[in-house]
């Protein structure tokens, strides 16, 4: 189980890493970073994230889920918060669009390393 949650760390961080060099709106200084960001981002999942969907329920019901994106989002800029100057994301719109394809990234990278294990 802790390995589970080591190589999910990895590959979020990993995710992260692909997203900043997609994007110049997004910046992170080093791979270091981007793991301590994936650990911090880990546990604001545990903690905060189900608070804020049991808060955003009607709404992401009525978006058919979509606004789990949103809900991805603020985390993400909490995280930024958090982090000052060494994981900047510049604008809301652009912590959706990361979320986006954070998620659409780490079910790849996951998937894969499945596969590779099994």
């Amino acid at each position: 189980m802790l390995l589970r949650w080591f190589i999910s760390i990895f590959l979020n961080a990993v995710a992260l890493i692909v997203v900043a060099q997609l994007f110049s709106d997004v910046y992170i200084e080093n791979f270091g970073t981007a793991l301590l960001a994936s650990v911090i981002l880990s546990m604001i999942n545990v903690v905060i994230k189900p608070i804020l969907v049991v808060l955003t329920l009607p709404i992401t019901f009525m978006t058919f889920g979509l606004f789990l994106f949103v809900i991805n989002a603020i985390t993400l800029m909490i995280v930024q918060g958090l982090m000052d100057s060494s994981f900047v994301i510049e604008g809301f719109g652009m912590a959706i669009l990361a979320s986006m394809i954070i998620s659409f990234l780490n079910i790849i990278l996951n998937q894969l390393v499945r596969d590779a294990i099994s």
